[in-house]
């Protein structure tokens, strides 16, 4: 199987596909605003065009920007993929990694920056499967950009933010991700989407 051309972080080059955008400002103020796209799924079951999740401070953002982005393209350029970068404007994320993206932007986006390396450290230490879990529960209750005191937002801050993962733990998950594109799970092969095989909860 010939893996399809990709946009941003393995988006897939198509028309309108279901994604996310990070839309980050010129300026070292305002805010970094996530939506999620849905492209050729808008007006399936009443879902919208797209959907505004987070707003994030351009501090905040600077202070995960760079940890999010090598985890990314370590897994992109595992399935032989091409690796993206974060650049001014829209930038675009295929959706089951902008919503990895999300777990960890929420955990964030009012926290106490001197808790924001733990939330890293903590998100990194998670499985992709773990995440997208996540997301789905955060979601489906506090999904919008002004819901980050509401629920599963507000616990999802205090999992993230407290007890970081170990350097072993982190180790041993980072090894077992970037294995899964040899062993005989539903990641192996090169796809599009990134994990198209995986079924969503």
């Amino acid at each position: 199987m010939i893996a399809r051309a990709t946009i941003g972080f393995g988006c897939p080059n198509a028309t309108d596909p279901h994604h996310f955008a990070v839309e980050i400002p010129a300026g070292r103020s305002g805010f970094v605003v996530i939506v999620e796209q849905y492209g050729v799924r808008a007006g399936i079951g009443g879902l919208p065009e797209a959907a505004e999740r987070c707003r994030l401070p351009r501090a905040v953002w600077a202070a995960i920007a760079e940890e999010v982005k090598r985890d990314f393209n370590e897994r992109l350029a595992a399935k032989k993929l091409p690796t993206s970068r974060w650049t001014v404007g829209v930038n675009k994320v295929e959706r089951l990694l902008g919503k990895e993206l999300l777990v960890l932007a929420w955990a964030v986006e009012r926290a106490d920056p001197a808790l924001i390396p733990n939330a890293v450290r903590n998100w990194i230490g998670l499985k992709p499967e773990e995440r997208w879990w996540l997301y789905t529960m955060t979601a489906a209750a506090s999904g919008g950009s002004g819901d980050g005191d509401i629920g599963w937002r507000k616990a999802l801050r205090f999992a993230l933010t407290e007890n970081p993962a170990d350097e072993e733990q982190l180790t041993a998950r980072k090894t077992r991700a970037l294995g899964m594109a040899e062993d005989p799970s539903p990641f192996a092969g090169p796809m599009l989407p990134l994990f198209e095989r995986v079924k969503e909860p």
